[in-house]
């Protein structure tokens, strides 16, 4: 029986074990790594370092360059988000609104997606060009007497952190707006029309029908988006000098991650320590996240037409 059994069940574990294998190797590993080698003093030039404790997140959090840049991170990814979410939550419901049934739809969803299909990189390299001293932009300014001389965009903090924020929104919202229509579309009509027969406006039901049924999804977006801003690096390291400038307030914690390991010796025991940090901050954040956008009702996902509607419309019926 025994013999029998394992035979039924072995090819199950075959199968994964490849994944399981892969996940060990690239996932797992580098983490606990990452956090050995941040109570180390370890470089790439000199190789295998010795324990040295907490010394380098003293270091760190001692460091005004460090904090100056999880403020920026935090900064810009807040001033993402908000826009990001909102602009995705307002198309969403104009696309899956049938009173308005707008025409062509799939075209515009389509269009509004395709800035996620191109390489951050490649747009970072045209806003750059764009923005440059002998630019487009500059060149319609003065033309257009706007401005008496060319103007050096990336010289200001606001236009470089705008710019970042901007580039961020603009390639993420599209997925964003994709991911709360399927959500939207998920929701029983039988809401929505109940709601109208007891008199709910469109506000109404959008704010005490479609929001709550999208809690989850939301909580996804919140923590999908947040991982994603942690590890911001790409457009502000290629909008200026890789340095944040001006004044370090486009830099970010990946940034300064980077920087400590591309130092002459490579200290990859102090880059390890800013990695370690964004990932607690990251799980504490996303942990709480979950908890205030988490479903406390266990019928959450079959509201009553009394106790959606209670507070707002009074022909409601139990």
């Amino acid at each position: 029986m025994k013999v029998a059994k394992f035979k039924k069940i072995s090819p199950g574990y075959l199968f994964l074990l490849p994944f399981a294998l892969g996940f060990l190797a690239f996932g797992i590993y580098p983490v606990v790594n990452t956090v050995f080698l941040s109570f180390t003093d370890t470089t790439i030039m000199g190789g295998d370092g010795k324990f040295i404790g907490l010394a380098n997140f003293i270091r760190l959090f001692a460091d005004g360059v460090f904090m100056r840049a999880v403020g920026n991170t935090w900064f810009m990814w807040i001033l993402i988000i908000i826009p990001q979410v909102g602009f995705a939550l307002l198309l969403a419901a104009l696309f899956t609104n049938t009173r308005l049934n707008i025409k062509a739809a799939g075209v515009w969803r389509a269009i509004f997606y395709l800035p996620n299909l191109l390489m951050p990189a490649a747009i970072a390299a045209l806003f750059s060009t764009l923005f440059g001293l002998y630019g487009p932009v500059n060149q319609f300014m003065v033309r257009a007497g706007f401005l008496s001389e060319a103007m050096r965009y990336m010289e200001d903090i606001g236009i470089a952190r705008s710019l970042v924020i901007f580039i961020t929104w603009w390639i993420w919202f599209g997925q964003t707006m994709i991911i709360v229509m399927a959500g939207m579309t998920s929701i029983p009509l039988q809401l929505y029309e109940a709601a109208m027969v007891d008199g709910a406006n469109a506000w109404q039901m959008f704010t005490r029908i479609s929001l709550p049924l999208l809690k989850p999804i939301l909580a996804y977006i919140f923590v999908t988006a947040m991982v994603g801003g942690m590890q911001m690096f790409d457009i502000p390291f290629l909008l200026t000098d890789g340095r944040g400038s001006p004044q370090n307030s486009i830099q970010t914690s990946m940034m300064l991650m980077y920087i400590k390991y591309n130092s002459p010796k490579g200290h990859i025991g102090a880059a390890s320590a800013v990695g370690v940090v964004v990932f607690i901050m990251t799980a504490i954040v996303a942990v709480g996240i979950f908890y205030f956008l988490s479903d406390r009702d266990d019928d959450v996902t079959k509201p009553t037409r009394k106790s959606v509607f209670k507070k707002k419309i009074g022909r409601s019926q139990s």
